[in-house]
């Protein structure tokens, strides 16, 4: 939500979106900078989200606006700063150090933007950052259309000419513990090409999408949770590696199909949604 549109930010405590993105950069002209800024950082102090997780999208650090960005968003705490334009490990160093100097608190996160060629070729070591003392990198966010734009592939339908280089993205974020969030979709009105992003995404394993409309939460959520069906098996193989006599057992049968430990751990973190989908409705 740009960080210039005062009922924007206000709207977003009504809003069934797990986290709200207040933007400093994109969306924002140059002369309305420092008015979103500081509108932002009373938001962020000022509460009544809810359960909503607040991140803050800055300005690169190498523009005339990051520097200042850090510094006042980061002692009004939302759950995590927001970079663009990452492409290297340092950069991820040097923006936790940064947020450490502005006097982020220990639980503020940081998340990638990663929406270059360097960004990709570069995933897994900024993704194995994450584990660098002090790193505060928590997540990836992919960015499809600047992607396209530097490289100059189509973004047709499908994103077949970006698919290897989001999957990427994806490998490296699980390779080190990390979250990855699919890039938007620009067409509002495309309500069924927006669902199919929505489904390609979570095929490739990705932990939900960003979005540009309040219209396409909800299609959004529907792809992104469990199933009746997906929950009705996962609550199976959870009872079923819970029986005595499965207890020491490393494969089991149930209903005709093979069902292993790491199933069984699949399964709970199907179970463990629901609950928090359950627990936020």
């Amino acid at each position: 939500m740009p960080g210039s549109n005062e009922r924007a930010l206000e709207k977003a405590k009504t809003l069934p979106a797990d986290g709200v993105i207040f933007d400093l950069e994109d969306s924002v002209a140059p002369d309305r900078k420092a008015d979103a800024r500081a509108a932002v950082a009373a938001r962020v102090r000022a509460g009544g989200y809810g359960p909503r997780e607040i991140l803050v999208r800055i300005n690169p650090l190498a523009s005339p606006w990051g520097a200042a960005d850090i510094a006042a968003i980061c002692p009004a705490g939302p759950d995590a700063l927001l970079a663009p334009k990452v492409e290297t490990v340092d950069d991820i160093l040097v923006l936790s150090r940064a947020m450490d100097a502005a006097g982020a608190p220990a639980s503020m996160r940081l998340w990638a933007m990663m929406e270059t060629p360097l960004a990709v070729l570069n995933a897994p070591a900024i993704a194995q950052s994450a584990r660098a003392p002090g790193c505060r990198l928590a997540g990836f966010v992919l960015g499809a259309n600047d992607l396209a734009k530097e490289t100059r592939a189509r973004l047709t339908p499908g994103r077949g000419a970006l698919a290897g280089w989001l999957a990427q993205c994806v490998l490296a974020g699980r390779a080190y513990g990390l979250e990855v969030i699919d890039s938007v979709f620009n067409d509002i009105n495309d309500v069924e090409g927006f669902r199919a992003e929505c489904l390609q995404g979570l095929d490739m394993g990705m932990d939900g999408k960003s979005l540009i409309h309040p219209g396409q939460i909800g299609p959004c959520n529907e792809v992104f949770a469990p199933t009746a069906q997906d929950v009705a098996w996962a609550q199976r193989v959870i009872a079923a590696f819970e029986a005595p006599e499965n207890a020491h057992k490393g494969a089991i049968a149930l209903d005709g199909r093979m069902v292993e430990r790491l199933h069984a751990q699949m399964a709970q973190r199907v179970a463990a949604l629901a609950q928090a989908i359950g627990d936020r409705k």
